[in-house]
């Protein structure tokens, strides 16, 4: 048995959260002590392990700033995962062997302080090319961050990524660590989580609709949402007059008052759906429970997943599992988990390509079923929670198997560079504002 600690940024609801969620639901199933730390966890905004006493959750650091001045969310959000590193191996008092952290590298060192623990940090995809640099300021203020993110994960004891995708953008972006081999580590689904009884569709699913096309996935612009209307639009106008009262679009979407990007994106999806007069053709859902999920994914005829080069990409294997095709863009994840003209169709990521396929699923009413049983089928050999389990299970053997490497010289050298990139980062937001 083996004592770990998962350590994430903001314990909400999104594909890192499950993965992580399910990384601890593993572990448990084979006897480890598991235990989560975050800087933040809303009840109202979680997964239900979460929340129902399936999974422990200690949430520290929630006080300090999400931004300075509306600006310098990276080094915040760094700057928080930092405390909540060094809560747990000052504070803390727990007794824990390894820790297993994602998204935010920067607390690695900090971890380090507790020199008989091991580290394993989980890459979803480098920080430094999820942002833009329009500006000199913003590339004098990424540039420490961004050398930081890349210090940092060399210093984890074990690096995974979730697909082979990544593993190519890891190396092609942290050029100093050729010594390090990140093993890919697939998400995957617990499968009794989507067994789970499916409730009657009732106001989710428009009535008398023959064609439900599904979007699931956050409000955020990088999600390329709009891609999903802009289709609905060239379905429109080429399929026959008679068939397109029956064709509608669910935009299903994690949703986060907090979040400013969630509350404006949304505002402009609507506000595209009216230009295109598609309003009668389409439901927003802002956020939804699990039991949505399964019903929506049961009663739809296809998902669409618009992202562009997704890291791994959960919903996809949600859907397929629960016999929903999948139409996603051909580059990223879905290049591993969906089947081209086996399970769905991968497209480029423009409308006439997207609504081509959906035509599909208008005009041939069979092959709905016909994919979805494929997928069904994908899903089951390919990403079992199963193998998932035996997978993580192995990693964390054997990384208890290494030599401890814990020490005080980077760790103080990381922390001075955080004492200047916050004052720098007050003196940049006080410039941009």
């Amino acid at each position: 048995m083996v004592k770990v600690v998962f350590l994430h940024p903001d314990l909400g609801i999104g594909g890192a959260e499950r993965l992580v969620v399910d990384a601890a639901l593993a572990l448990k199933s084979r006897g480890h002590e598991v235990r989560f730390l975050t800087a933040h966890h809303d009840p109202g905004h979680c997964f239900p392990e979460t929340r129902d006493g399936t999974l422990s959750v200690t949430a520290v650091g929630d006080w300090l700033p999400r931004s300075v001045l509306g600006h310098c969310y990276a080094l915040c959000a760094y700057l928080r995962m930092v405390y909540a590193a060094l809560w747990l191996v000052v504070a803390s008092r727990w007794d824990y062997q390894v820790v297993f952290c994602d998204q935010i590298s920067a607390c690695v060192p900090f971890l380090r302080l507790n020199r008989w623990a091991r580290v394993i940090f989980y890459c979803h995809f480098p920080d430094q090319l999820l942002t833009q640099r329009r500006s000199a300021l913003k590339r004098l203020y990424r540039a420490p961050i961004d050398w930081l993110e890349e210090t940092t994960t060399g210093m984890a004891d074990c690096v995974l990524v979730n697909s082979n995708f990544t593993a190519g953008v890891f190396r092609d972006t942290f050029r100093s660590l050729a010594h390090v081999t990140p093993a890919v580590l697939y998400p995957s689904l617990n499968f009794s989580a989507f067994d789970a009884t499916v409730d009657p569709p009732g106001d989710l699913v428009p009535q008398g609709v023959g064609t439900v096309f599904l979007s699931i996935n956050r409000y955020e612009r990088k999600k390329n949402l709009s891609l999903a209307i802009r289709a609905l639009g060239k379905v429109k106008d080429t399929v026959p007059v008679d068939q397109w009262p029956t064709v509608h679009l669910i935009m299903a979407g994690g949703y986060d008052n907090r979040v400013v990007e969630n509350v404006e994106h949304h505002q402009e999806l609507v506000s595209l759906a009216e230009e295109l007069n598609l309003t009668d053709h389409i439901t927003f859902l802002r956020s939804f429970s699990d039991a949505q999920k399964r019903t929506l994914l049961t009663h739809s005829t296809c998902l669409l997943y618009t992202p562009s080069n997704e890291h791994f990409g959960i919903v996809p294997l949600e859907a397929m599992y629960m016999k929903c095709p999948v139409i996603a863009v051909n580059s990223g994840g879905p290049l591993e988990t969906v089947g081209d003209k086996e399970t769905g169709f991968l497209c480029d990521p423009d409308a006439e390509s997207f609504s081509k396929a959906m035509r599909k699923f208008v005009e041939e009413k069979n092959l709905s079923k016909k994919y979805g049983n494929a997928g069904r089928d994908r899903v089951e050999k390919k990403f079992s929670f199963n193998a998932f389990t035996q997978q993580l299970n192995k990693v964390v053997e054997d990384t208890m198997k290494l030599e401890p490497r814990g020490g005080w010289v980077m760790t103080t050298f990381v922390t001075l560079l955080f004492i200047v990139g916050v004052g720098l980062a007050a003196i940049l937001a006080q410039m941009l504002g």
